[in-house]
């Protein structure tokens, strides 16, 4: 993919700072963490280590996401796929998910795998999230 990363997607935590690959629960307070080398006091797992903690121990929290635009709709890159990038719908209207080529994944859901130029506009949205007991947003980057 040339102008752009496909389907770069995931939370990201920053905990007794380093920055880590995480994941939600399965407690409502939870958040998994993930590393690629030992961390002293996380459990080992078949290639990497985890640990979970509560999102109070955190400095911050975010949602990365690729996001762009297809057939003049807003959608999210899932990933890229042999034949093209895997996207799902992100507006509010089945009907037109419908009309441009989606296919029903699930109630209110719409996926659809096309080439990669015909999805334009694509970025990378950060998405803040409540984390520490003294939480702000994410700063930004330089």
């Amino acid at each position: 993919m040339s102008d752009h990363e496909a389907g770069v997607h995931g939370f990201i935590a920053h905990y007794q700072g380093r920055s880590y690959a995480a994941n939600l629960g399965p407690g409502e307070d939870d958040v998994v963490l993930f590393a690629e080398t030992a961390q002293e006091g996380w459990q080992a797992a078949p290639g990497y280590w985890w640990l979970r903690v509560s999102r109070g121990r955190l400095t911050w929290l975010v949602l990365l996401r690729t996001v762009g635009v297809f057939a003049g709709e807003p959608c999210m890159v899932l990933g890229e796929e042999a034949d093209g990038l895997h996207i799902a719908y992100a507006g509010h209207d089945g009907v037109q998910a419908d009309a441009i080529g989606y296919w029903q994944v699930d109630h209110g859901a719409y996926e659809v795998v096309v080439p990669p130029e015909e999805v334009q506009s694509t970025r990378v949205e950060r998405i803040d999230l409540p984390a520490g007991t003294g939480w702000r947003p994410h700063p930004p980057a330089d």
